[in-house]
């Protein structure tokens, strides 16, 4: 990979950062938004811990933890809602971004990382702060796992993105993308972690879970932070992310493949 595609993929993640940094408004009231969703969820599963001191290995700190920091991945992982490349297909834009040098799947990407970047900084950090200010939040121990901390959540939005992708490209096929984006949002909220930890499933429901991409998106990012995954456990955990990042990259370029060979663009 040369400089001049690195500069490319760095121009387009600096456009997909400055989209988002253009609303500011909505990113405050983003921030009062998921600010109260998360002493919501944190007095409710706080309310778990009042006749035990422990569930499936967590005490109420770090459940309290693993909720600030949800909705502090909630819009930097970007589970549900992204329909940008579907609106481009059933438009028919897509057909200009295909004569461009760059693929528009690797272009989104790239410009998905840029947002991603966006997200963390201004819709994630002020309510994990806020949470961390009225309640005692689980710190990584050292320098090392705060870094396998953010190289599992740069997986995370990759993993993430592919998943969505996938979804989008169903456009190819439908004339309305939403049903399939509905359904995706659903199986990401249930198996991700992100309503209540995974650990918290009974066994056949979480062996189901982690049968899927989907706590690779939350869970897994989580698990590092709070120390549930230590030593080697880091390493498994960060390699499972890169495979479901790569499978659901692979999945996604064949299929948008096989939908290009279909695709009819009507217009002078």
């Amino acid at each position: 990979m040369g400089l001049d595609t690195l500069r490319l993929d760095w121009e387009l993640a600096r456009r997909g950062y400055a989209r988002y940094a253009a609303y500011p408004a909505a990113t405050i009231a983003g921030v009062f938004v998921n600010t109260v969703f998360g002493f919501m969820r944190a007095f409710i599963l706080l309310a778990l811990f009042e006749q035990r001191d422990h569930i499936a290995g967590y005490d109420a700190s770090a459940t309290v933890t693993y909720v600030w920091l949800g909705q502090a991945l909630i819009m930097t992982i970007y589970i549900f809602g992204w329909q940008d490349l579907a609106l481009r297909i059933r438009s028919g834009d897509i057909a200009g971004d295909l004569i461009r040098p760059v693929h528009p799947l690797r272009a989104s990407l790239a410009f998905d990382l840029g947002r991603a970047l966006y997200h963390a900084i201004y819709r994630g950090l002020p309510p994990l702060l806020v949470g961390a200010l009225v309640f005692r939040l689980v710190l990584p121990a050292d320098p090392l796992e705060w870094l396998a901390f953010v190289i599992s959540v740069g997986l995370a939005i990759v993993v993430s993105y592919g998943f969505r992708a996938i979804y989008n490209i169903v456009a190819f096929w439908t004339t309305d993308h939403r049903g399939a984006m509905f359904l995706g949002a659903v199986a990401v909220n249930l198996f991700s972690g992100f309503i209540v930890p995974v650990a918290f499933f009974p066994d056949w429901l979480a062996a189901l879970a982690h049968a899927t991409p989907f706590p690779s998106m939350v869970q897994l990012p989580i698990d590092i932070f709070i120390g549930r995954a230590t030593g080697g456990e880091v390493l498994g955990t960060l390699a499972v992310q890169l495979v479901w990042a790569v499978v659901l990259l692979v999945i996604a370029e064949r299929l948008f493949a096989f939908g290009v060979r279909r695709l009819v663009v009507q217009g002078g």
